[in-house]
């Protein structure tokens, strides 16, 4: 077992940050060594369950120390792991399940109201889910699952020296994690990235961000996501940083653990920022480095989070899930080269434009997409470069600019919407005869889907239906009947049209 591989970054920094505190969730404390043994506990627990090195487990749990340990508990028993956003529906959590074979699911109990677990059984219906075959549930017992507190007795089963061994025969080049994300066509697709790479883009950031043992990170990104995942978790293995997770933004609570606990970095999107500015009792004094992005940065924003927040270094990133983290700012750049650019190119990255869209090449490209050959092909070609659907320019030294998307995708309150998963979704409602979908402004959040039906329904019907189907950030949050939607000569949906429309 090499450094290129998670399970060694796990065993290095419990040698070299020992005591230093890794993970702090409420009373929760656990220095890098205690992190490594409940790693290492729940490796064995799996094992027991009877995952075995290339399985798939599954995760779908908000930000908190449980994400943690699991997550790095079955890439230490040799499995690759599958995150689920919570915010997915039942049915869309079952279905990433199925798809990914997943052998293993670890399943918060309520959370926002809501139970995962009843959902996704009855998601799953007569049909089921057959490569499932062990369910851990974190909080209250459920039938048929294994209770986190549970863990312990379930990892007697398995001797420390088979699972140790499992770790050492893990190789870089194995499938760390697949990240679904959709795609155009509405039908999502699973990411394929390799342990090297996962390590690779997370010491390319923290690099970026001179991120060392002394830093106490505030990771309010969402663990399934692959900025709060290898920008976080990883970015504090590699670097001894401490994890302060933050299951839901919440500002009042974020102001007390940034005081409470001397946080120094803080990415987030600028709406987080935003608030805190609007809350005079923030106590400042630790704050080093925030990232940012995923939104419109008004140079403003970077000049007052430096001036009235105290972040030292303020930075802005470009990346996608099939490469995640391609271009960064680094520390020094002006505050309009923060604001209007994403920075230059990381973590071994080729950045060129062609025809106008963006294209990377390096090593840590996705390996491919999950039992999609035609789109891994579609997206890489046969030189290597990533096509990412997104336009840009690059200036004289080097920093890319986005100035549109090839690509229909807004980005709700942080999280990419793609109008044809949710278009795909409102077809399925008798009475819609024909659905476009865009983004609009919001003040809040960035930008809201706004739908166009031809149909004989009322607007409460129509987003009653996406309530049901829809995770909240996708849902659209209104809708204008029309006689018909505008569309070209070859039939394509003229959506800039309707974009312009009041």
């Amino acid at each position: 077992m090499t450094m290129s591989t998670i399970p060694a970054a796990i065993r290095q920094a419990a040698q070299r940050f020992g005591a230093a505190e890794a993970l702090v969730d409420g009373p929760v404390r656990l220095s890098y060594a205690d992190l490594l043994e409940h790693v290492r506990q729940a490796a064995r627990m799996f094992a027991a369950e009877g995952v075995r090195p290339r399985d798939r487990v599954a995760i779908n749990a908000p930000n908190t120390y449980h994400w943690v340990i699991a997550a790095l508990g079955a890439l230490y028993s040799g499995a690759s792991i599958v995150p689920i956003n919570t915010r997915f529906t039942g049915t869309e959590s079952a279905d990433l399940v199925r798809r990914s074979r997943a052998r293993a699911l670890v399943v918060a109990g309520d959370f926002l109201g809501v139970d995962r677990l009843a959902g996704i059984r009855q998601a799953a219906g007569a049909q089921g889910l057959p490569d499932l075959k062990s369910v851990i549930r974190i909080g209250e017992p459920a039938e048929g699952a294994v209770c986190w507190d549970e863990i312990a007795a379930c990892a007697a089963e398995v001797p420390l020296a088979e699972i140790e061994a499992i770790a050492d025969a893990v190789s870089p080049d194995d499938v760390s994690d697949i990240l679904f994300t959709s795609g155009t066509t509405g039908q999502s697709k699973g990411v394929l990235s390799a342990h090297r790479q996962a390590l690779g883009v997370a010491a390319a950031w923290a690099e970026c961000g001179q991120v060392t043992a002394g830093d106490r990170y505030l990771v309010v990104n969402p663990f399934f996501h692959s900025f709060g995942y290898k920008a976080g978790i990883l970015v504090c293995l590699l670097t001894g940083a401490t994890i302060i997770p933050q299951a839901v933004f919440d500002v009042k609570q974020t102001i007390e653990l940034i005081g409470r606990e001397r946080v120094s970095v803080l990415p987030g999107a600028p709406t987080i920022f935003q608030a805190l500015l609007a809350e005079p009792a923030l106590d400042k004094s630790s704050l080093r480095l925030a990232v940012t992005g995923a939104a419109v940065v008004p140079v403003t924003l970077v000049e007052r989070m430096r001036a009235e927040l105290g972040f030292g270094i303020v930075l802005t990133a470009y990346g996608l899930t099939e490469a995640v983290v391609a271009t960064m700012c680094r520390p020094g750049d002006e505050a309009e080269v923060v604001s209007r650019t994403s920075g230059r190119a990381t973590a071994g990255f080729e950045v060129a434009i062609h025809g106008g869209e963006i294209v990377l090449r390096g090593p840590n490209v996705m390996l491919g997409y999950l039992d999609d050959p035609e789109a891994t092909a579609k997206a890489v070609d046969a030189d290597g470069w990533l096509h990412t659907g997104d336009v840009g320019k690059l200036d004289d030294a080097g920093n890319l600019t986005i100035t549109d998307r090839l690509k229909d995708m807004y980005i709700c309150g942080g999280f990419n919407v793609y109008p044809a998963e949710v278009e795909q979704a409102l077809s399925r409602l008798d009475g819609v005869r024909d659905v476009a979908v865009v983004g609009v402004p919001d003040e809040r959040l960035g930008e809201v889907g706004k739908a166009f039906v031809v149909g004989d329904l009322t607007e409460d019907e129509v987003l009653a239906y996406c309530k049901e189907c829809l995770a909240n950030y996708k849902r659209p949050r209104s809708v204008r009947f029309v006689d018909q939607l505008p569309r070209n000569a070859s039939g394509k949906v003229l959506k800039r049209e309707l974009k312009e429309r009041p």
